[in-house]
């Protein structure tokens, strides 16, 4: 007999965006050219000064275990980035290093959640979040945003939730975000953590796209905004998206010390430390920072700009326009409701897309939004430009 599997394990699917990239590298493998615009992952190579400086770690035989919440030299980094980026002040102890920022998220979740505790998490929303919720025994509790406020989350919709929610603990808040490259500013933020404050809730806060910004836009840290707040806050970040780190994989929260603390003994028990080698390259990373990450932003921005050029000439397609990150999100509603194929969401229409015309796009229902289809710009302009021929084409024939 089988061995029964966990209630919790049951709840748990594949994440969509890494499924996508596996099916779309199979095609790949056999030789068929498909253009992907689904992983949020830089294609640009991690800076050689990063590089080098893991060379040179493992030139000294840095290879060994670490303290679990990280070493010393780069807990500092971090505490120094955290001033310098965000007006942030933490010391060393309020600072927990993870094998990247899921990791960082869940340590946290595990560390504050109790069972049937609920978690308000903004929709659309990244694809983990949910899951990493189940994972710590939580309840997800989803707040619909609206694209008439560019996906934002409104304070009245927060107040409702909160006061709809009586085991709520914890608002995952995510700014640039994944999906929509919505920003919020200062004041959007301020309306948001008065709340938090008046009803002690946990913001955490993921700030993972905080470099890539756009136009006149500004990434704010809303535990920046006052000392009540911060009390309030653990800040998760990394550096897998702005230094092009995504396989290095290291990501870390910061907060109230016994929340840090907790999380830590949280991964005491589960990965332990960060490989050392990687460490000790994103102290070079924080510290010694060249232009590299100011000319991908740039790169993304003129990529940011075509693609939704080109989506925008489309007929009966909408999108808002991203503030950050390197997402962006086009509304195929009309194409849902007048089309000869028979589809019926945006699962069975990306899963024809890449059928026939060898597109990968991730369907906006993974995040939360139906009837949206979600690109990302992590690509050159060249499969930019070619891949959307393609899905414009495809929809042309939906509409024939």
């Amino acid at each position: 007999m089988a061995i029964k599997l966990s209630n919790r394990s049951k709840l748990i699917k594949p994440s969509p965006t890494l499924s996508l990239s596996a099916k779309a590298n199979q095609m790949k493998d056999a030789g068929i050219d498909v253009i992907s615009f689904g992983v949020g992952e830089p294609d640009f190579n991690t800076p050689d000064y990063i590089k080098q400086s893991a060379h040179k770690a493992l030139d000294a035989n840095f290879t060994r275990y670490t303290a679990n919440a990280g070493i010393p030299d780069l807990k500092k980094a971090i505490c120094a980035k955290l001033l310098r980026d965000n007006g942030l002040e933490y010391a060393p102890k309020d600072i927990l290093v993870s094998p990247g920022a899921k990791a960082s998220i869940l340590n946290v979740l595990t560390a504050v959640c109790d069972t049937d505790d609920q978690v308000l998490i903004p929709s659309p929303y990244w694809v983990s979040y949910p899951y990493q919720v189940l994972l710590a025994d939580s309840v997800p509790v989803y707040i619909p945003t609206r694209e008439e406020d560019s996906y934002k989350l409104q304070a009245k919709d927060l107040e409702d939730a909160i006061l709809e929610s009586p085991c709520a603990k914890v608002l995952m808040l995510n700014s640039p975000n994944n999906p929509t490259g919505t920003v919020y500013t200062r004041e959007e933020l301020s309306a948001i953590a008065d709340l938090c404050v008046k009803h002690n809730i946990l913001v955490i806060s993921d700030e993972i796209y905080e470099r890539l910004v756009y136009d006149d836009t500004r990434h704010i840290s809303i535990a920046s905004l006052n000392p009540e707040i911060k009390e309030h806050t653990v800040v998760v970040n990394g550096v897998s998206k702005a230094y092009a780190m995504t396989g290095w994989r290291l990501g870390y929260a910061a907060g109230p010390t016994h929340i840090i603390a907790a999380a830590g003994r949280v991964q005491e028990h589960s990965t332990s430390c960060v490989n050392s080698i990687t460490q000790k390259a994103c102290v070079s990373a924080l510290n010694d920072e060249d232009d590299s990450i100011e000319k991908m932003r740039m790169e993304f921005w003129k990529r940011r700009d075509r693609l939704f050029d080109l989506l925008q000439a489309i007929p009966h397609i909408s999108c808002f326009k991203p503030q950050g990150a390197f997402y962006i999100m086009p509304n195929i509603e009309w194409y849902l409701k007048h089309n000869n194929a028979g589809l019926k969401n945006s699962d069975e229409f990306c899963d024809k897309l890449l059928e026939k015309h060898h597109v990968a796009l991730v369907a906006g229902s993974s995040f939360g939004l139906k009837g949206t289809v979600r690109f990302s710009y992590a690509n050159s302009l060249a499969n930019i430009e070619e891949g959307v021929r393609r899905f414009a084409n495809f929809l042309r024939e939906l509409s024939q």
